[in-house]
């Protein structure tokens, strides 16, 4: 079977681009009436060229520089380009833009093609020849064939052809990567045809897919079924990365769609209006690029007005690359890696693009030198370096192994049985290899590859749940959570622990988006207390080590306050109370009240009666030699072996009842179960 490949074509207008893919492929790509009319390219034409081995599907774009954003959307999937020049013209303005976009998609093969060579005298032929080699010098196009050609008396042809099969050898390492990964195409146009409905066309990006696949449409969230497909006009079955498509949906009208959104894998792209990114600036752009400048995004097939925000330095200077976040007035949809084109807002002019990083990108600051040191990971060789980096961005946020394929471009495949929807931290117990990927680059290998060396740390989540989080993210979430319990201990100074739900409430929205709320916020508690970072009780958390500050003047207010409640024995003085007897430092008695409850002690019988430790143990005592005999006690006979009133006897007999030291039986009070 033939491998396929998306070959663009690039070039001013009216160089012969459209007349030169006639001649390879016997097929017209101008196929609208203006286009007649007026003799250009407007639209995006295809055909297809059968090379050997391989089997080409041809994007032909427009030249004119009114329809360069045409060009842009064309561009997306290409794997290697065809450079036309007139030979009786040389290069042009539109050489040069489109030689530029082609640089910023990261292409790595092509062909050059002279067209009309039957026009010039052979000399003027030669000096053009010079000037494009001059021109494509140092560009990927540096060493590519170039090839004098004319489709009026077929010279070049066959030469033109055997130099593209030899491009298309080339291309194939950089596209195979992708070949693997989740279904994805980016709509180029959407149309009704009677009789079947909806048909969207594209270029294949990623993956496969058939007939009957239930896919996705984003931006906007649309699920959709494949109703039928072809590929050039013949039906098909399939279709698969390096291929144009034509595919026939249901579930949706052609007036929903339109360029910049994409059919892909449910759940593999996720719209966003923030991306992380690697930016390179031209050369050739006149002018710096400075910080928060509006520009115009063309990724994918869409055109989006954005904001750019570097993230090092206040403008960027022609020929540099540099970290920058681009904000976005409306939704697109990326993968990590992907090219992006930048061009100005007014005049319009290609200035730079560069790789997608992070395709849903938290907000970043300068100050921040963790996610800068994360950016760059993301830019490395290696697979599980990427992951690592795109998980730190993941945050908090529920994530699933085949995720990694979108955020870091880890080849996606499945062990025996795993589905998409798989739990949180993924089975990496069972890798396999098939025929889409390797051991060495597979998901589940990386993943497994994070857990060993510690990037990725599991944490046990009730009732039976386990979520995986980047153990920076971890770290981080775990000194906020320090950060807080030091404040507490700051404004209260005469707490020795405080309350885990007020606490847990301050990090429900943790990093990147609550993964559990209050129950991430506990397992994360809990493992901070087995490190000795904080201690952790039914009564509350606190800083291990960290007691309260006590002044010398409080530690002796404190220790008459315990005494006036042991003085008092069973008729306890209300809090209040215990404040109007002290003639200075007042404010501090509630603070220091609630301090000897939580050191034990005072016993909080009810929300305005203590008693002292040892007489809450005295009141036990008595009343456990009279209840042995297994008779019970009424509230006045309690009252009375306890010398109090009823005012404090009723909670007195509550408190008991509470605790389990007594139980309630009609109006008497019986030995209970401790």
């Amino acid at each position: 079977m033939p491998l396929d490949l998306i070959l663009g074509t690039a070039g001013h207008i009216d160089h012969g681009k459209t007349a030169l893919v006639k001649a390879l492929t016997g097929v017209d790509t101008d196929r609208l009436p203006e286009e007649k009319r007026r003799g250009i390219t407007i639209e995006l034409g295809f055909a297809e060229l059968p090379l050997g081995p391989y089997r080409l599907g041809i994007v032909d774009v427009p030249g004119h520089e009114r329809f360069v954003r045409n060009m842009l959307a064309g561009a997306t999937g290409v794997d290697l380009a065809l450079l036309v020049v007139a030979a009786d013209e040389s290069v042009k303005p539109q050489t040069r833009e489109h030689l530029e976009i082609l640089r910023l998609l990261d292409l790595t093969a092509g062909v050059i093609a002279l067209t009309k060579c039957d026009l010039p005298e052979p000399d003027w032929i030669d000096l053009v020849e010079e000037e494009v080699r001059d021109f494509v010098a140092g560009t990927f196009l540096a060493d590519a064939p170039l090839v004098r050609t004319s489709t009026v008396t077929g010279a070049g042809l066959d030469a033109l052809r055997a130099a593209l099969e030899r491009a298309a050898a080339r291309a194939v390492e950089s596209a195979r990567h992708r070949r693997g990964g989740p279904f994805r195409l980016a709509i180029d146009r959407a149309f009704s045809v009677a009789g079947h409905g909806t048909v969207v066309t594209g270029s294949v990006l990623s993956g496969r897919a058939a007939v009957g696949d239930e896919l996705q449409i984003e931006p906007g969230g649309i699920h959709v079924r494949i109703r039928g497909l072809q590929n050039h006009g013949r039906p098909v079955e399939e279709v698969h990365r390096g291929q144009r498509a034509a595919v026939n949906l249901a579930g949706i009208h052609h007036g929903q769609l339109g360029l910049g959104q994409e059919l892909a894998a449910s759940g593999h792209l996720v719209p966003s209006q923030r991306l992380s990114v690697r930016l390179n600036l031209l050369a050739s752009t006149p002018r710096v690029l400075k910080n928060r400048a509006r520009v115009r995004l063309h990724v994918g097939t869409a055109e989006r007005m954005a904001r750019v925000v570097l993230l090092d330095r206040d403008a960027l200077m022609p020929g540099d690359s540099a970290p920058a976040q681009v904000f976005l007035r409306e939704p697109v949809v990326t993968t990590w890696g992907q090219p992006f084109v930048l061009r100005s807002e007014s005049p319009v002019a290609t200035i730079g693009g560069g790789q997608v990083l992070d395709s849903d990108a938290p907000k970043l600051r300068r100050e921040q030198e963790q996610p800068l040191r994360q950016l760059a990971d993301l830019q490395s060789d290696d697979p599980t370096t990427r992951a690592a980096a795109a998980l730190y961005f993941t945050g908090w946020k529920p994530w699933q192994a085949h995720d990694l394929a979108r955020t870091a471009g880890v080849s996606e495949w499945r062990a025996p049985g795993v589905s998409p929807g798989m739990a949180s931290l993924p089975d990496v117990a069972h890798p396999r290899a098939d025929a889409r990927s390797s051991p060495e680059n597979g998901i589940e290998s990386v993943c497994e590859s994070l857990v060993e060396r510690g990037d990725l740390v599991p944490l046990s989540i009730p009732p039976g749940r386990t979520v995986a989080v980047h153990r920076l993210v971890l770290e981080e979430t775990s000194q906020r959570i320090e950060a807080a319990i030091e404040k507490l201990h700051v404004k209260h100074p005469l707490e020795s622990v405080f309350d885990r739900a007020r606490l847990s409430s301050r990090f429900v929205h943790l990093r990147g988006g609550a993964a559990g709320g209050e129950a991430i916020v506990a397992a994360v508690l809990a493992r901070m207390a087995a490190a000795r970072r904080i201690t952790l009780s039914e009564r509350g958390v606190a800083l291990a080590g960290r007691g309260p500050q006590l002044s010398p003047q409080q530690r002796d207010l404190l220790e008459r306050i315990v005494e006036v409640f042991r003085a008092a024995r069973f008729q306890p003085p209300a809090p209040k109370q215990v404040q109007t007897q002290v003639d200075r430092n007042q404010a501090a008695v509630p603070e220091l009240i609630k301090l000897a409850t939580t050191q034990g002690r005072l016993v909080a019988i009810a929300p305005d009666i203590l008693l002292h430790v040892e007489i809450e143990q005295e009141m036990r005592t008595i009343l456990a030699s009279r209840l042995a005999d297994g008779e019970g006690l009424t509230v006045s006979q309690i009252r009375e072996l306890l010398d109090t009133t009823r005012k404090y006897a009723v909670p007195l007999c509550e408190y008991l009842d509470r605790i389990g030291f007594t139980r309630r039986q009609g109006d008497l009070r019986v030995r209970g179960g401790i």
